[in-house]
């Protein structure tokens, strides 16, 4: 009997499947959602909820019109809806999270052939988009714990625009204004260290990219440390670093890759944090090196087995 078969790569297979992968990820962020919910109110569960609810929608219904085989059961689209949740003020208005669902899952993934396919993170560009649209509600903070005082919705400038500053202590716990996801640095670094953990993610990108926003930011703040955590703790900064800068589908494939795209996406953040006329500068910089993973790619792929360097013209 013939016991050789010929077929294409990949020939190495993982018991690691798509919803598998998507599985955990929705569990290292679930820390992030309960203190969001915990320090906004019930309203930051009911947006991730529309979120998620309106990507997985969208992609059925772009698959059951284009006729395509139905991948609302790999979980990717509720990943996509819970990271746009987690990059938006828990009170923006629920149609323009709708849209920012749409901009995710049918422009930027579906359109693109899908998961796997789409040439930067969904969840990033839809919240560029959506911010370029309606720049006024989406830089309306609400304070924490505004919900415990019966108060709609309070104004508060987050810490990269505020004059005054919160405690190191409530900026480590999530006790102040941005967006929904991305305040509370301790749920965030056990959900990005759990998925470390467990091999999903590897920490070249998610060091390199908050170190070198360290780095720089503790130089140009006259070497003072508490300039250098509050830089790192503001902003999107550590949700960026450990969830969607290091999505499998835009970023580059190889160690090397991995620490150019991490660099230069702290080099990006920080330099708009400081000469832009805006204060944050994460969904930036990686929409940037996502669009140069081709390239980052490219240059640093390794030589494969068995190659030869071509000689330059001219040269015997």
């Amino acid at each position: 009997m013939n016991k050789l078969f010929v077929e294409s790569s990949p020939h190495i297979r993982s018991a690691w499947t798509t919803q598998k992968i998507m599985l955990n990820v929705i569990i290292a962020l679930c820390p992030a959602l309960v203190m969001s919910t915990y320090i906004f109110g019930i309203k930051a569960l009911l947006l991730t909820v529309i979120c998620c609810t309106s990507c997985v929608l969208f992609e059925f219904a772009f698959n059951k019109i284009t006729k395509r085989e139905d991948t609302i059961s790999d979980l990717s689209a509720v990943v996509t809806g819970m990271l746009l949740a987690f990059n938006l003020p828990v009170d923006l208005p629920v149609y323009m999270a709708i849209i920012g669902c749409f901009v995710a899952i049918v422009i930027v993934k579906c359109l693109f052939g899908g998961i796997g396919q789409n040439f930067a993170n969904p969840a990033i560009t839809a919240r560029i988009v959506l911010m370029m649209s309606f720049a006024g509600a989406m830089t309306k903070w609400t304070a924490p714990f505004a919900w415990k005082e019966g108060v709609d919705a309070t104004v508060s400038a987050t810490p990269l625009a505020a004059e005054t500053l919160p405690s190191m202590t409530d900026m480590f716990l999530g006790f102040r204004a941005g967006c929904l996801g991305e305040t509370c640095i301790a749920a965030l670094l056990l959900g990005g260290l759990y998925l470390m953990f467990i091999g999903l993610i590897r920490p070249a990108t998610p060091l390199c990219f908050i170190g070198t926003v360290a780095v720089l930011s503790f130089f140009y703040g006259g070497c003072d440390v508490n300039f250098m955590l509050y830089q790192l703790m503001s902003g999107g900064l550590i949700l960026g670093a450990f969830f969607m800068a290091t999505d499998y589908a835009t970023t580059p494939l190889t160690t090397k890759g991995k620490i150019i795209f991490g660099v230069g996406c702290g080099l990006i953040t920080f330099a708009i944090r400081q000469y832009a006329s805006m204060p944050e500068g994460v969904s930036f910089s990686i929409l940037v090196m996502n669009c140069l993973t081709p390239l980052i790619d490219r240059f640093t792929a390794p030589k494969a087995l068995g190659t030869v360097k071509p000689k330059k013209e001219g040269k015997q």
